[in-house]
């Protein structure tokens, strides 16, 4: 488990550049020596440095890197080490060559596409069947995220070595301007209410299939002012403070966190509060310990608690099955790019503010 924790937070440290270079060092260190329990330090010091390679993320694959490992499976080559060099040579061509690489997809299948005789509207969908094709959606930018990202966001929130998660919190707000948009747009309040109800409906499937941040992407804009203000029917708004209580941010979200600590997997949770308690433990804690010299490997651990967290929600897969209909309703929600005056103002047209 330390092991783990190292793995997964020695970036708040030492570089993947440098460490790479002390397991180089401490393999060809011990690599001929006659002592089996020296030669046991080589082969860990070799194993430990595949399981680097094979978590680098994209950023840190720098060409001086990829040279040194070159130049070790050349030298490896040489000593008669085939079985070594064709497990690095395999790392290298699977971080290389995408096409070397096996991809992990989510195991579902593709519904054959119906033609409509009209344009799709939301209510034309079932709550259920919508839940799931947003946690299908939601579920394969989670399994995109490299876990370092996370650490790297927290210390320099630096977009170009993040992408997976900068995708993933635009995915997030696409879907809570998309929710705003399709209630506030139409003329009609009887289609306003009913497409306020369906959302109401669509929280307590994505509840039930443990998909917080679609759930909370949803709850930030049934909660916006331009749509809280609204009048709307008091059996749907009773059920939304359910949702809200869980979400409720006093006491550092108890009641999110004690959900979230009995939940199966799978289970998408909240990547925002994620962030946020990183940002704190790096804020609350010094990197080193009093006398300078010594990494504080307790905020260390702090850290790889909130990743592993990560990591164990992730492993298992949804087993749904993909609806091209409702994708292509969806649409990656490409047309709701309507800003908060925007919303506002057109919340006023509706329910016009009282003046004195």
């Amino acid at each position: 488990m330390y092991q783990e924790a190292f793995l997964t937070t020695y970036r708040t440290f030492l570089t993947p550049e440098e460490l790479i270079d002390k397991l180089l060092y401490r393999y060809n260190k011990f690599s001929h020596a006659q002592d089996v329990s020296k030669k046991r330090l080589s082969r860990n010091a070799f194993s430990l440095l595949v399981r680097v390679v094979d978590e680098l993320t994209s950023s840190e694959l720098v060409s001086s890197i990829n040279l040194r490992l070159l130049r070790l499976v050349a030298e490896l080559v040489r000593e008669g080490e085939l079985t070594l060099a064709k497990i690095m040579r395999r790392k290298l061509l699977e971080k290389f060559d995408p096409n070397q690489k096996p991809i992990k997809k989510i195991e579902i299948v593709v519904s054959a596409p119906k033609s409509p005789l009209r344009e799709a509207t939301l209510i034309d969908f079932k709550s259920q069947e919508l839940a799931e094709q947003l946690t299908l959606l939601e579920n394969d930018f989670y399994q995109r995220l490299e876990l370092p990202e996370l650490l790297i966001w927290s210390r320099e929130q630096n977009e170009e070595k993040c992408p997976n998660l900068v995708e993933f919190t635009e995915h997030f707000n696409k879907i809570s301007w998309w929710c705003r948009n399709l209630i506030l747009k139409p003329d009609d309040p009887t289609t306003r209410e009913k497409y306020f109800i369906k959302f109401v409906h669509i929280l307590k499937h994505l509840r039930k299939h443990n998909n917080f941040n679609s759930l909370l992407a949803l709850l930030s804009a049934l909660d916006s002012a331009p749509i809280s203000r609204l009048d709307w029917p008091k059996q749907e708004k009773e059920m939304i403070q359910e949702y809200f209580s869980l979400i409720d941010c006093t006491s550092s979200f108890k009641s999110y966190r004690m959900t979230l600590a009995e939940a199966q997997p799978p289970c998408i949770p909240y990547i925002g509060l994620i962030l946020n308690d990183m940002t704190i433990i790096r804020v609350g804690n010094t990197a080193k310990l009093a006398d300078g010299d010594l990494i504080n490997f307790q905020m260390r651990w702090q850290l790889f608690n909130v990743l592993e967290c990560l990591r164990r929600f992730r492993k298992p897969v949804y087993p749904f099955q993909k609806d091209q209909n409702i994708l292509q309703f969806l649409d990656d929600f490409n047309d709701y790019n309507s800003n908060d005056d925007e919303m506002w103002e057109r919340s006023k047209e509706i329910k016009p503010t009282s003046t004195k």
